[in-house]
């Protein structure tokens, strides 16, 4: 008798789940495990930082050291004030892209202040890993950018752009088109460009209202911001008034 090997299902065939006919299949996965372990950890809102990776904390010489320290500071004031706000679930975690540099330094803030903490990986071609601050049970990886971006933004009452580069830059302006489209209610979320002279010298929006390209209200969608604890005290007044003592709110805020 010839012995054939066993049928297996659909799901279990990793041929079939890796062809570009299930490419439905591993959009949906990507949507429903993450939103699925957020819930069962009770995540209900979260602070974004954005910021560079190329940022070195050993480069002590470096005019760009300071945002890692800042981001880190920061991050350890939101975070150990937002630990006691935990009656309803965890509010205001720090999430970030999970890797190094600022966003290192945000998951290490947080971790010092005994809060758990969000990375949000992406597969590359070359390995990364999530920065050692990364809370093991809140770390996710995508395989695909437009869900990894759906949920860094999905749950965060703000967003901070520490200086950054294409990555900080698409992820940024990505919010500033969803506010502006009121996809996201501009009621609904803080947005700070943190280093201002870093991010005047980088990006002209007076140049953009001058053209008519932006319109002059669309500069109120988000404030600069050069120290962390006044970003932190900042913060702390627009999220209270935002979402109450308890951090509480629908997370489920897309239109």
């Amino acid at each position: 008798m010839i012995r054939r090997p066993a049928p297996v299902t659909a799901y279990q065939n990793q041929e079939f789940m890796s062809a570009p006919e299930a490419r439905p299949l591993r959009i949906l996965s990507e949507y429903i495990e993450p939103q699925t372990r957020l819930d069962q950890l009770k995540v209900n809102s979260t602070v974004l930082f954005l910021g560079s990776a190329r940022i070195d904390p050993k480069k002590k010489r470096s005019p760009m050291r300071r945002y890692y320290e800042e981001a880190e500071e920061l991050a350890f004031l939101l975070a150990r004030w937002a630990i006691p706000l935990r009656p309803m679930g965890k509010n205001f975690v720090i999430c970030t892209g999970a890797g190094p540099g600022v966003m290192e330094a945000a998951n290490r803030g947080a971790a010092r202040a005994g809060g758990k903490t969000i990375g949000m990986n992406i597969s590359l071609p070359h390995e990364q890993k999530p920065n050692p601050y990364v809370s093991p049970d809140l770390a996710f990886v995508f395989h695909y950018f437009f869900m990894r971006k759906f949920y860094l933004v999905s749950r965060a009452k703000a967003v901070i752009a520490f200086p950054g580069g294409f990555g900080t830059l698409d992820e940024f302006f990505e919010t500033m088109t969803l506010i502006q489209t009121g996809k996201i209610d501009s009621e609904d979320i803080v947005v700070l460009l943190y280093g201002e002279d870093y991010w005047r010298n980088v990006l002209n929006f007076d140049a953009m209202v001058k053209a008519r390209t932006i319109a002059p209200e669309d500069l109120k969608f988000f404030k600069f911001m050069s120290d962390p604890g006044k970003a932190f005290a900042y913060l702390k007044r627009r999220l209270t008034l935002m979402c109450g003592e308890d951090g509480g709110w629908n997370h489920n805020r897309f239109r």
